[in-house]
């Protein structure tokens, strides 16, 4: 319970956010908490299981650590997605060139279909269905991979 401006306040969350640090700070804390990959850069890439996206390790949020005393953790960057270092893969020249054959097909197929429709009560409908379907053939990729690690 909590005070604020003369009201009592219940069930107060504080939303956790990403902490800035120097790249050398930034560096020095991936390296210390992913315990399954060395880091050597913060431009080197990580593939994430979870939701299929590449991901550097200056894209990655660190979090927590309240107060100065709180354990710090890391995330994938990528929103709605809440990976932990033992989700991220090396990439591979296998999953480079696989994700780079989803992307294309991605390109092509929304290069097909138009923007934007009107369905029959005159309402503009924009055709989003292609980035489900990059996202679903992602998801299915990600999960063959995490299959065989």
């Amino acid at each position: 319970m909590r005070a604020i401006g003369g009201k009592l306040i219940f069930g107060v969350v504080a939303l956790p956010t990403s902490i800035r640090l120097s790249d050398e700070e930034k560096l020095e804390v991936l390296s210390r908490l992913d315990q399954f990959r060395q880091w050597h850069s913060l431009e080197e890439k990580r593939y994430c299981l979870v939701c299929g996206t590449l991901i550097s390790g200056r894209q990655i949020q660190v979090g927590g650590g309240t107060r100065g005393n709180g354990s710090l953790r890391l995330s994938c960057p990528t929103k709605q997605c809440n990976s932990i270092p033992m989700d991220w893969v090396l990439p591979t020249d296998e999953i480079l060139a696989k994700v780079e054959r989803l992307a294309e097909e991605e390109r092509k197929a929304s290069a097909l279909k138009p923007a934007a429709a009107t369905n029959g009560n005159g309402k503009t409908v924009h055709a989003g269905k292609a980035h489900g379907d990059f996202v679903s053939r992602l998801r299915k990729f990600a999960s063959h991979l995490k299959g065989h690690l």
